[in-house]
């Protein structure tokens, strides 16, 4: 049984096509979800998963420090022991990314990942990392330059773009498509919006858009309208309910807390 942050990101990376700057979140906010499993036939609670931002000042820009990380429960840690970390470092205004990191760590499975963006030549330096038995060192190093599109987003990134998107113009039925740099690959992913639904949640009852994920040439979502969003309808547009269908089974994310909030 695996779960990884790459599920949640996943889910909530989708895009519609009405660009605006940022007016949903901003330095100091911080979300804060449980993960459940299927286990056995039993949703079970296994991980917190926590996303935050904040603000970083470098000597040229001001940045904003997009962190993702994924933890599991302690009781659940001699079982499988998750320590995940996902972060981007973007514009505060367009979300555009500079820096990526992604560090993995479960159950004895170690992977680092570092994306430098060269966006007036649409490349990115990767550094992937593992470990091997093979090296003296214990990891191997993978370095590439990687070609991108216009608009290619890290997951991190693209999680939080789509939260300054003006979603509400577009009709119940819609869909789109959208490129995520993940693993060195640009991968597609496509959303349909269904309805929107009105659900009971730790913050309240809250109207949200319900959204449908898919992917093409992967097998990180599996099923027709198995994997679900709801973000809320509002300028904020947290992501506080989802449902997900993998290959190693299937589980659910819910919202336990969010302060800091822009709107």
């Amino acid at each position: 049984m695996k779960f990884k942050l790459t599920i949640l990101v996943t889910l909530i990376a989708l895009t519609f096509s009405f660009g605006q700057d940022n007016n949903a979140f901003k330095s100091g906010e911080k979300l804060v979800f449980s993960a459940s499993y299927n286990m056995s036939g039993i949703l079970t609670d296994i991980a917190e998963v926590k996303m935050e931002a904040n603000e970083m000042k470098t000597s040229a820009s001001t940045l904003l420090h997009l962190k993702c990380t994924a933890t599991t429960y302690s009781n659940f840690d001699s079982f499988f022991k998750i320590r995940d970390l996902y972060e981007s470092y973007v514009s505060p205004r367009t979300v555009t990314p500079y820096l990526y990191n992604r560090e993995i760590n479960e159950g004895g499975y170690y992977k680092y990942v570092k994306y430098k963006y060269n966006h007036k030549a649409n490349l990115v330096e990767s550094l992937i990392r593992k470990k091997s038995k093979n090296f003296a060192s214990g990891f191997w190093d993978r370095n590439e330059k990687v070609k991108i599109n216009n608009g290619t987003r890290d997951i991190v990134a693209t999680i939080y773009k789509i939260r300054t998107l003006d979603i509400k113009k577009a009709p119940i039925g819609a869909s789109d498509t959208f490129t995520v740099l993940f693993d060195n690959k640009l991968t597609k992913f496509s959303f349909k919006l269904l309805a929107k639904e009105t659900i009971t949640t730790a913050l309240g009852k809250k109207e949200c858009y319900k959204l449908a994920i898919g992917a093409a040439g992967t097998n990180v979502l599996k099923g027709n309208n198995s994997n679900i969003l709801w973000l809320t309808a509002d300028e904020n547009k947290i992501p506080v309910y989802a449902k997900f269908k993998v290959a190693v089974g299937s589980g659910e994310l819910k919202i336990k807390s969010a302060t800091g909030l822009k709107n």
